[in-house]
């Protein structure tokens, strides 16, 4: 038998853990093993028990789902979320995927569904509905959405660790924002040679092939902000 995909629950509701478990426990390929009821909890036991697969509801006590989601996958890269939710809304998957998610679904799924969508992430890939995605796919589907429904733009003075110069933020911005080359000239009234220049610098700072994952390393790696990050 294959390896057991391992599984963890985080909801602060118990009724809905149970069910859950109750679900999952049916399935020889699955293992429940642990749950949270909030985001720090659920922090501590993905470091200590390594799970496959977290179960994240996003409205949580203390740390919400989205919070917990980025702090988990920036101390564990491997983790796969799949967020939870009471309501389904097509912005909030965005921000979800956007926070390292690689599913989100309304707690009124189908148990075949989640299962399979377990196993789906598990093996690396995102659920967007009922699409199957993999990481070239959830990339352009990250700009479409992030051009769809907007958003703040970073402050390349408020970024001063990154390691792009204030120059080329300007230009990544207006490649995240779906410019070509041209009009990125025109836009900041230098010459299309010399944003070919950053763009060339851009991809070789970054360790990316092409403007579409400089983009997209951005939106990941939080520098164009979640809408809320500075809340509390």
């Amino acid at each position: 038998m294959t390896n057991k995909i391992n599984v963890l629950i985080v909801d602060d509701h118990p009724v809905f853990r149970q069910g859950l478990r109750n679900i999952l426990d049916v399935h020889e390929d699955l293992a429940i093993i642990g749950s949270a009821t909030d985001g720090p909890e659920a922090i501590e036991l993905v470091q200590d028990l390594e799970p496959d697969v977290v179960l994240m509801d996003i409205n949580l006590p203390t740390l919400n789902g989205l919070q917990a989601t980025r702090q988990l996958k920036s101390i564990c890269a491997d983790v796969k979320v799949i967020m939870l939710t009471a309501y389904d809304d097509e912005e909030q998957v965005y921000h979800s995927i956007r926070a390292g998610a690689s599913a989100y679904y309304s707690k009124d799924v189908s148990p075949e569904r989640l299962v399979d969508v377990i196993r789906h992430v598990s093996q690396g890939r995102y659920v967007i509905g009922e699409r199957v995605l993999d990481e070239d796919d959830i990339g352009d589907w990250l700009l479409e959405e992030f051009r769809r429904f907007g958003g703040e733009i970073f402050d390349a003075d408020d970024r001063f660790l990154d390691p792009l110069s204030p120059r080329e933020m300007q230009i990544l911005e207006r490649v995240i924002q779906g410019m070509s080359n041209r009009e990125i000239a025109y836009n900041l009234g230098i010459s299309h040679q010399t944003v070919k220049n950053h763009m060339t610098s851009i991809l070789s700072k970054l360790g990316v092939s092409d403007r579409t994952q400089a983009a997209v390393y951005a939106l990941r790696h939080g520098w164009v902000p979640l809408r809320g990050d500075k809340e509390p």
